[in-house]
């Protein structure tokens, strides 16, 4: 009961995506921008601002080595996802927050609060869970998007989130059907429990950096060019969509 109420917070703010309306809030010259393709930017980063502690975390903490080696994973991801998720946001007019929901927050202390063969258990249940559930996200923006940007970060964040379904399931300690219960019939909370709280005036972004010998790339913007489906784009997004 305890590893399904810390998994749910998370989960639901990156699905909620999945219910946003299709309304373009910006015409860009990458296509239209509509208000589920900012909220899956902003659920990306935010994502990234809980993910890459806890994949720090366990490089501490983690008792086996596959343990080990999906917490290098999760770093490694996270950072290339967030170096492209800052590069896009500011073409795109998005702000991005610097924390994670107040649920994320609260799923990392519990994680930090774990240890030993506890916090190998809930690390991988939960992370595939999350995990799990955005997956299904990602394929409804990357075949849904006419904005070139987000459908490159979809294209990033479906392998990053393929990969790291891939090794938390192979700590052995994935419980799938209990994950995959929990993937599919998620509770309702409320909005203030699932939305990243927006940047302080003046603060610094945060930066996640990369390890020392990454694997993960950033997406390699060059070259993109708008989405299409005829609508008539300005030279940047208006109005702002943070």
């Amino acid at each position: 009961m305890t590893l399904a109420a810390l998994a749910y917070p998370s989960m639901l703010g990156l699905t909620k995506v999945t219910t946003a309306q299709d309304r373009v809030i910006a015409n860009t010259q990458w296509g239209p921008l509509t208000e589920q393709d900012r909220d899956f930017v902003v659920k990306v980063r935010a994502a990234g601002l809980w993910e890459y502690p806890v994949g720090q975390m366990g490089l501490q903490k983690g008792t086996t080595p596959s343990v080990i080696t999906a917490s290098k994973h999760l770093v490694d991801g996270h950072a290339a996802l967030d170096t492209t998720c800052r590069k896009i946001a500011p073409m795109l007019n998005i702000t991005l927050p610097n924390l994670p929901s107040p649920q994320q927050q609260g799923f990392v202390s519990q994680l930090k609060a774990d240890s030993g063969r506890k916090f190998d258990s809930d690390f991988a249940n939960i992370l595939r869970m999350t995990h799990g559930a955005i997956f299904n996200t990602i394929s409804k923006i990357r075949s849904t998007t006419k904005n070139s940007l987000v459908r490159a970060l979809a294209d990033q964040a479906n392998d990053t989130v393929l990969d790291h379904m891939t090794v938390m399931e192979k700590t052995g300690l994935v419980d799938f059907d209990q994950t995959i219960f929990q993937q599919t019939t998620p509770p309702k909370l409320p909005d203030s429990d699932l939305t990243p709280p927006p940047p302080a005036a003046g603060q610094p972004e945060v930066v996640l950096t990369p390890p020392p010998n990454p694997t993960s790339t950033p997406v390699d913007l060059s070259g993109l060019t708008g989405g299409g489906g005829g609508t008539n784009a300005s030279p940047g997004p208006s109005p702002t969509a943070g």
